[in-house]
């Protein structure tokens, strides 16, 4: 049952009646009493009455679900009173993503609906980075006197996603790699398609691998090496603490876009055949060990979708230590899985909990998105203090993207080539 609850909207009148009759007795006049009379129906009517029963069904549209950042795109909402009554005071309020900003229209309508009848309006919206979902529309609905309010959450009928996510080439991953064959390059000769070195000719060596032009010019045969490849075992680690929900007036929070990151990433290290997991810091320590193949994908996927550490609003109640979280999830690190972190860097704790992880055998990765500063702004204490953070990360020797969320993150990786396979 919806939530139903008494507007009070009668209860100056009842005063004023009250008030009005008293003051007729008194003074011996009996059109004040009359008048109060009238007053004394107007204030009882709400007490006897029903609150509404709305039976809705609401439908949305978005002209375009597949975008890039900074794109617009309209949202169309209708709502249909399926019930046998009428609705005469009816205020709905869509479930746009808080990510998502509005920039013409309103997610807000209000109107009047009779049985079988229909309403709709659009508004338009700037698309941010990352997959965001359209939560249930609030509905607010009055009887006719408006002294009963019902609210409601209702669903669309089917879900409404937008996603705007980009490819990235290649993560910036670390030599720590396993046995398996994959995209990193590794510090000896093997299958790959980085020329390595030459050595003696070994009877069994291929006839494809043999350096014939050498042999041509000194009659000596050697064989060529080629760089190999090998697949890293990678846990993607986003930051989701309270700190980290932060970022510029009207703009996503950090954790957003770390997300939105996050599932860009997965697709990358999976077609580079490497093993991907997924954990986080903040409300708790989701896991998802690490996998490969397409199943895994949509597990890790609807992990970042769906897990109530990764929801768009920060935390509202305590959450666990870092140094708690942080043994969690050492527990559960495989021995050769290296750590690729996403996190604004807003506190001083992280970082020491970065090292820690380094210096225990998971090589860390760090990517950023720099909330700190906006445009015009110029540079605030905060992004100061994070620039320092960023800095003695690097020294320690751990790479550390730093990422300005106006650019895609491809383009932001495709500019730092020396970070990768370090």
């Amino acid at each position: 049952m919806p939530d139903s609850y008494p507007t009070d909207r009668w209860l100056g009148i009842l005063v004023v009646t009250l008030g009005t009759g008293g003051f007729g007795l008194l003074a011996k006049r009996p059109s004040l009493l009359l008048v109060a009379a009238l007053g004394v129906v107007f204030a009882a009517y709400p007490r006897v009455s029903s609150p509404p029963e709305p039976d809705l069904h609401l439908e949305r549209h978005v002209s375009d679900d597949s975008l890039t950042h900074g794109e617009s795109f309209e949202v169309t909402t209708t709502v249909r009173n399926v019930g046998d009554g009428g609705i005469p005071d009816l205020r709905i309020i869509d479930g746009l993503p808080p990510a998502l900003p509005v920039v013409e229209g309103t997610p807000r309508h209000g109107t009047a609906l009779r049985a079988g009848e229909t309403a709709s309006f659009s508004y338009v919206v700037e698309a941010r980075r990352g997959k965001h979902r359209f939560e249930p529309a609030t509905v607010v609905a009055r009887d006719i006197s408006g002294g009963h309010e019902v609210e409601l959450k209702v669903d669309a009928g089917t879900e409404t996603a937008v996603d705007c996510t980009a490819s990235v080439a290649q993560a910036p991953l670390r030599a720590q790699t396993t046995d398996a064959t994959g995209r990193i390059a590794a510090d000896h000769g093997g299958n790959g398609t980085e020329f390595y070195q030459t050595r003696a000719y070994r009877r069994g060596d291929p006839i494809n691998r043999v350096d014939w032009k050498r042999y041509a010019q000194i009659g000596e045969l050697r064989t060529v090496e080629f760089r190999a490849e090998r697949a890293a075992t990678v846990v993607l680690v986003v930051d989701a603490r309270p700190a980290a929900y932060r970022g510029a007036n009207g703009e996503p929070h950090a954790v957003d876009y770390s997300i939105a990151a996050a599932r860009e990433l997965v697709d990358t290290m999976l077609a580079n055949r490497n093993r991907v997991g997924i954990a986080g810091f903040g409300r708790d320590v989701p896991w998802l060990s690490p996998g490969t193949g397409r199943d895994h994908r949509m597990r890790a996927l609807v992990l970042l979708s769906q897990h109530a550490t990764f929801q768009s609003r920060p935390p509202t109640g305590s959450v666990p230590e870092l140094a708690e979280q942080a043994a969690q999830l050492r527990a559960q690190l495989p021995e050769d899985a290296q750590v690729l972190l996403l996190s604004p860097l807003l506190d001083d704790e992280l970082p020491e909990t970065i090292r820690l992880f380094d210096a225990r055998g998971h090589a860390v990765s760090v990517i950023s998105p720099d909330v700190t500063t906006s445009a015009g702004s110029g540079e605030t204490l905060a992004a100061i203090e994070r620039t320092d953070r960023l800095g003695r990360l690097r020294a320690a020797g751990i790479p550390v993207v730093d990422w300005s969320p106006e650019r895609s993150l491809a383009a932001t990786l495709q500019d730092t080539p020396e970070l990768f396979d370090k």
